[in-house]
């Protein structure tokens, strides 16, 4: 069975499509002007925020050259206002937040979401408010039938899709390893940042979140999927130092294999940043290590948040010359492929592009019948690859052997 967003609802009954929350924010922003550019007509959108005098000044830069958008609807809401959320999540078949730390400001509107039969996408790379939103929501949102689905900009679609599009390439029903190696050349928002900081200086907070999820999950049986963390080496599949990366990115690809067969019946993933020389790969793990140390104590997380202000980001000209690949080495069943997933500046535009090109897969594409917390692979999967291809994200096999 295939549907489209608002399986089990009447979509025609809700006035907008998709809504995107915290809009006026540096990415919000991003991907409202890309819905501005690639919104199909008859997409009834809009944008929602705390300060409807910085949405009607958004509107107007958007409407620049669009007249057809100095109508666009304004919704104000707040995460400290639960009524708000929950009359945004009842208007609309999909809403897309940028509005993080997701931890501190993210579970109202899921809540919501899960409550009203809303689809619901976020940018969040936080594996803690990720796994509580699991054990408070999905069971609810599985009855509503409401699509929660994090994680879909950087973190983690380049991955998630990227390892299902390798997983294609090989066989069926064997045993599949996949490593995935990340290089990027690009800065960071303010939002980013703090975001980062959050949850490095949360780490008592993320294994408990995991711990309770465990007991709540149901045991996969009859096959396996994991995501152990690597050992840093030298990779000689691609040349270059590989830094084992313990983000949400391969949790995200196990629950993926989890939830499709099509990953075979012993499925394992490891991700890795890929760094081209030894002393470029010693001095980032010293920083990594001192940033994740500096994030324990309470007043140099706050002092750091302070010079990064969030809302902040690179301009047009430094997004232009960013960059990120995505190289996967995937073996099983005799057959060996390497393939690679890539794009532009990846924490902002391209990011932009993922959160609107989901919400639109979401909103009107026909989709596999799923509902409660999934992934992107699984809740739109070859769909999004597709979108995500046309607009410019290219997913190549280098190599097959």
């Amino acid at each position: 069975m295939e549907t489209g967003a608002g399986a089990g609802r009447d979509a025609g009954a809700r006035p907008y499509d998709v809504v995107l929350y915290g809009a006026t924010g540096f990415v919000g922003a991003l991907t409202a002007e890309y819905l501005a550019g690639h919104a199909p007509a008859g997409c009834r959108w809009a944008l929602a925020g705390r300060s409807y005098d910085r949405l009607a000044a958004l509107r107007d830069r958007l409407a620049a050259g669009r007249p057809h958008l100095a109508e666009l609807p304004l919704l104000v809401a707040d995460s400290a206002d639960p009524d708000s959320l929950r009359e945004l999540a009842a208007s609309a078949r999909v809403v897309a937040t940028t509005v993080g730390p997701y931890v501190w400001y993210g579970e109202p509107l899921v809540a919501a979401c899960a409550e009203a039969g809303t689809d619901y996408l976020d940018l969040t790379g936080e594996a803690e408010f990720v796994d509580r939103v699991y054990v408070r929501h999905d069971a609810r949102a599985r009855e509503t039938g409401a699509r929660i689905v994090h994680a879909c900009g950087f973190d983690s679609v380049p991955h998630d899709l990227g390892v299902l599009f390798t997983v294609r390439q090989l066989p069926e029903d064997v045993p599949l390893r996949i490593d995935g190696f990340v290089r990027a050349g690009a800065v960071f928002s303010g939002g980013t940042f703090a975001s980062a900081l959050t949850a490095f200086g949360r780490g008592r907070q993320t294994a408990a979140a995991a711990r309770e999820r465990r007991l709540h999950a149901p045991r996969l049986v009859g096959r396996r999927a994991r995501a152990p963390l690597g050992a840093p080496r030298f990779s000689a599949e691609t040349g270059t130092w590989a830094l084992p990366l313990p983000t949400l990115d391969p949790r995200v690809v196990a629950r993926s294999a989890a939830a499709l067969g099509r990953y075979g019946p012993d499925f394992r993933y490891r991700h890795y940043a890929s760094v081209k020389t030894l002393p470029m790969a010693l001095g980032g793990t010293a920083v990594l290590g001192a940033t994740v140390t500096a994030a324990q104590l309470p007043f140099v997380r706050n002092w750091l948040m302070d010079r990064y202000a969030a809302g902040s980001g690179p301009s047009a000209e430094r997004r232009a010359r960013s960059w990120f690949t995505v190289r996967f080495v995937g073996e099983g069943g005799g057959r060996r492929v390497l393939t690679e997933v890539s794009g532009g500046d990846p924490g902002y535009d391209e990011t932009a592009k993922m959160l609107a090109e989901s919400a639109l897969c979401l909103a009107h594409d026909r989709l596999p019948a799923t509902a409660g917390q999934v992934t992107t692979a699984v809740a739109m999967g070859d769909a999004l690859t597709a979108r995500l291809r046309a607009a410019g994200l290219r997913f190549r096999v280098a190599h097959t052997g």
